[in-house]
Parts: structure tokens; sequence; C-alpha cells
């Protein structure tokens, strides 16, 4: 069998002088290209990229995007959509209409996640897919494939390529089309080692199934631990050769490296933070050369990185966004991983990286509950949709602390989809992109900020929600909010919500020291059509705030629990405000 490391010189073109004709390169790379041949990878890995190989002195282009949406690809047969009934198999006329649905709603950037990153879902000769198929009836000792089943699967065996589909189909709808890598998924892993598996055809690798001794930890029901340790070059160069490989075949506009599937890179007590820092700058290096290499008289690629929106979660995956941006990042996409949310570091951020464009993530929700469906399985829990208000307010907010754009992310995953009785299910709200890249009408809408009980990953500690309150406890929370246009007007209220009903018990709550009244109105505060885990009247309390009591910033809110018999968990604080 191939392993990575024979990979690793492999030439398709690309190196050859005569594909470089009509690029303006420095006469001495050229000559190295000459002479390198089938070796110009080696070099490529070596090259260390300026603002553009075009010439140091050529000032660096700035992204124009304002509005960027990524498609996972999967969703098509998970979720049941207009284009996908429920149990219909794969078809690239599928992949089409899932561009097709975004087209004219502002979308300018559309990335796509082939599925997992480690299996290509276009044709490769990395790994092929007829490879692919061979191994797993070796490893697993069963055919996945057997009957007809995976539809893509069974189209990429035809000779079918759906990167290709999704490109041409981009382009035709004016959109720009970027591959989004997840550098380090862990879906299906934990499948590794069971005799007739057919779970994760299209997550499993060879390679990883070859690199266990690579893992984080042995444990592979930990999420932290079946992940690949980014320490080992082996790992690094697999992940390269495929992003090498789609820059030179595939008319691309840009690439994404996803450092949020999963967020688990490096055995942190074997390495320093210089050491981790040192790696993915390098490799962030590396993908920046390839793009330039590759990109021929097509104009810049652009290069963005998909990392958390906490400063303090950088460190353990070694991100030094500065040296990144240094290195080639063009674009810098802020993601709170599974969720719509807006308390993060995006102004601290924003300082850091002035020649980069950020840009903040929203999902689909913005909490999940508990597991409805069985145990062990993926999408089996209830979930809190994202609302029109909590996706302007948070667009508007990243505006005003200085974020060229905004990013959605699971943005159709209002389908049905997963196990148990999630629903009812909607239409993912398609209206609502139009209006994300316009920060004039953004400011005159009412806001809707909230604060959830999300997850990680990254774990991070500090993390505001869930808080278990007691009789006599108090709880400090902290909202940036930023004014409309013209400044708030009415104010509006405050509201909290815990797990269970809180029964009999007494509250106050305190903005920024001065005490806010008490409100029986509990009521949701705009149109909601979503209803999973809005809970009841019981479960909230409700204060009025006035408009003067605001202002453009950080906000502190302190909640006592004055009395009360049982103790309660908050999950959900939310401040509607006009």
């Amino acid at each position: 069998m191939r392993t990575v490391d024979s990979h690793r010189h492999s030439n398709d073109g690309c190196g050859r002088v005569g594909s470089l004709a009509g690029w303006r390169w420095p006469v001495a790379m050229i000559l190295v290209f000459a002479a390198c041949g089938s070796r110009c990878s080696a070099v490529l890995a070596g090259v260390r990229s300026g603002p553009s190989l075009a010439g140091a002195d050529s000032p660096r282009p700035r992204a124009p995007f304002r509005l960027l949406y990524s498609d996972d690809t999967t969703h098509i047969t998970t979720c049941v959509s207009p284009y996908h009934k429920k149990g219909q198999p794969w078809r690239p006329e599928m992949l089409a209409a899932a561009v097709d649905e975004v087209a004219g709603t502002g979308v300018e950037v559309h990335m796509i996640q082939l599925a997992h990153g480690q299996v290509p879902w276009y044709q490769s000769t990395v790994y092929p897919i007829r490879e692919h198929r061979a191994w797993w009836k070796s490893h697993f000792g069963v055919d996945p494939l057997a009957g007809g089943a995976g539809g893509i699967h069974q189209y990429l065996l035809r000779g079918g390529d759906p990167l290709r589909v999704f490109l041409d189909r981009c382009h035709r709808a004016g959109q720009k089309a970027f591959v989004s890598l997840r550098l380090n998924d862990a879906h299906h892993v934990e499948h590794i080692g069971t005799g007739g598996n057919t779970k994760g055809f299209h997550a499993i690798s060879r390679f990883y199934a070859e690199h266990l001794d690579c893992r984080i930890g042995p444990d592979v029901r930990d999420w932290n631990q079946r992940t690949l340790n980014w320490a080992r070059p082996v790992v690094r160069d697999y992940m390269f050769s495929l992003i090498r490989e789609q820059c030179r075949r595939y008319p691309i506009d840009g690439y994404e490296l996803d450092f949020m599937r999963h967020p688990s890179f490096f055995r942190l007590k074997e390495t320093t933070a210089a050491q981790r820092a040192g790696i993915m700058t390098d490799f962030v290096r590396r993908v920046r050369a390839v793009l330039d290499v590759t990109a021929g008289s097509g104009g810049r690629r652009w290069l963005c990185v998909r990392v958390p929106c906490h400063l303090r979660a950088h460190d353990a995956l070694g991100i030094d966004l500065p040296a990144m941006v240094a290195a080639g990042v063009d674009m810098v996409n802020l993601s709170f991983h599974y969720f719509t949310a807006q308390q993060a570091d995006q102004a601290a951020i924003r300082k850091k990286v002035p020649g980069a464009r950020v840009y903040l993530e929203m999902c689909h929700c913005t909490r999940v509950g508990p597991r409805i469906g069985p145990k062990g399985t993926y999408d089996s829990f209830s979930f809190r949709r994202t609302t029109p208000a909590q996706y302007y307010t948070a667009a508007h907010l990243a505006y005003a602390r200085g974020l060229d754009g905004v990013s959605t992310f699971n943005f159709v995953y209002y389908r049905e989809h997963g196990t148990g009785e999630r629903g009812p299910f909607h239409e993912p709200p398609f209206g609502v992109l139009k209006h994300l890249a316009d920060r004039d009408w953004l400011a005159r809408q009412p806001q809707h900020y909230i604060l959830s009980d999300v997850w990680g990953p990254p774990s991070i500690p500090g993390r505001p929600l869930p808080r278990k309150m007691k009789a006599g406890q108090s709880a400090s929370f902290r909202f940036d909010m930023a004014p409309p246009a013209g400044g708030w007007k009415k104010g509006g209220r405050f509201r909290i919500q815990a797990a269970e009903n809180l029964g009999p018990s007494t509250w106050t709550a305190t903005l920024n020291g001065a005490k806010l009244a008490g409100t029986p109105d509990r009521r949701e505060p705009y149109a909601n059509p979503y209803s999973p885990l809005l809970a009841t009247p019981g479960h909230h309390r409700a204060w009025t705030v006035p408009a003067e009591a605001l202002s453009d910033g950080v906000h502190t809110v302190v909640v006592t629990m004055t009395a009360g018999k049982t103790d309660a968990k908050l999950v959900f604080l939310d401040f509607a405000l006009e």
C-alpha cells in the first residue's frame, strides 16, 4: 500500500515550466522549477510567501467580500429539502441546487467542505476512491457500498466529480468558490477497530488507520484524544498533499483552513506555545505558497482561516494570527464552532490583524438541549434555532467592533435531520442573507442580544453559562452592546431562563450597578416560529431596561436569587432593545 511519503513528491503537471507560461515570476524561481521537475512539491514546501510571488514590492490586495456561506455537502442527504426527499440517494443535481438556492441572496463566497477532509470527495490521485474502498474491505471485512449504498461514492466510482460540479455551479451563479478543509475532523473514527463497520466511509481514511500512533491519545471515545497530532510531520504532509492536489487541479478562488473541526492538534505537555505556533504558521506558509504557484493569471487566490472567536483558545491550537497573516492569510473567520453567539474577542482580534479581513461566523442554533435520540448517534439532541433578529444583532455588533463582514455555517440545518423528535423543522431563513452585508440597514433594526450555554470545543475556562444558583447567590454577566443608528430610544427588557421551572423563587437584577424593575412580561420579544427550548414563562424572570441605562460598550448585569427552596441552573439570557 502507498503511504503519504510516496505521494510527497508526486507531480501532476504543475511543476513543468510550460504550465508557468504567462506568469510574472522572478527568473531565479523559474530556473528552480525548471530544474526540479517532479520534485517541485518539495520546493513548494519550503517557499516563504510574501505579499505576492509576483514580487516583494507588490502591495497585498485586500479581500473584497462581506458575506461568506459554508456548505458541508453532507447536508444534501442528511437533510430533507426541496431537492432531497427523505431516503432519496445523492445525485449531482442536488449539489447544484444547494448552490442555486443562495444565488442572488448576497452570498459572495461559497465554501464547500468536502465531507470530513481525509477522504477526498473529488477525483483524487493522492487517495483515489477505488483505493479507499479496497482498503475498507480489507480493514473492516465488509464492502460499505454493497447493494448500491452511498450515492455520492457510487458517483465518484463512475468518474463523477462533486468538486467540479460545485465550482462550475458557483461560477455560473456569480459566487466565488472556496474549498474549506477540516484539518483534524474526528467524526466516526470511534469505529476504527470495529469489525464489519460500515459507518463513516466518507470520514475514516486509510491514513488514519495506519497512523494510530499519531493520535493525541488512546481513547477513541474522547474527541480531544482521537484527533491526530500535528507535531508529527507525516500528519501535516498528508493534509498538505490534499490541499496541493486541489489547488493544482481545480479553478478554486480561495481556500479556508478549518481549525475548528476538531480543535485538538497537539499534546500540550509535549510542546511549547512557540513550537505549536511555529508548526501552524509554517503550514499556513506552505499553503500560501501553493496557492500562489497555482494561481496562474487568475489573480490572487484568497487564504482564510476558521479559528476560535476567543483568544484564550488559540495558544493550544498553535494559532498566532499576526504571524499567520504575515505568512499570507487574507481572511480570518471567527467561529463559535456550532452556535450563533455575540460575546467574543472580536474587537481585540480585529486590532491584532489590521492587515486581514475579519468575519464573525453565525450558525443555525444558539444552544442545544438534552439528548433525544439513541445514545451514540450524531444530531440526536434538541436545539434552539437562531432567529432573524439574533442574526441581525450579531452582524451589527460585529461591524460596530470593526469587522469586515460575516459568515454563515450550518445554515441549512433548520431542515429535518438527525434522530429523535427534534422538530418542528423549517426551511432556512434565506431572507436574512440579503441584509447581512448592509451595515446601515442592520443598524436600524431592533436588537436581540443573547448569552447561552454553548458547549465547546474548544474547551476554555470561564464560560459564563450554564450557571448554578441557590438562594442568596449572585452571578455577574458581561454583554458587549452597540447602539443602533440614532441611539437607543425605547430601551427594552432583560430576561433570564433556567433549565427548570423557577417556581416561587424571587430574583433581582442590576445593570451597571443600577437596579432594574421587574416585569411580569416574559414572552419572546420578537416573532419566533422556532419553538424548541423556548420553555415556559415559569422558566423565566424579566426586568425592564431604560434607554438611558445603555451605552456603547460592555455592560455588566448582576442577577441575584434572593429566595428559593431549590437550586436553579441558568442557561440563557437576553436583552431585547430598541
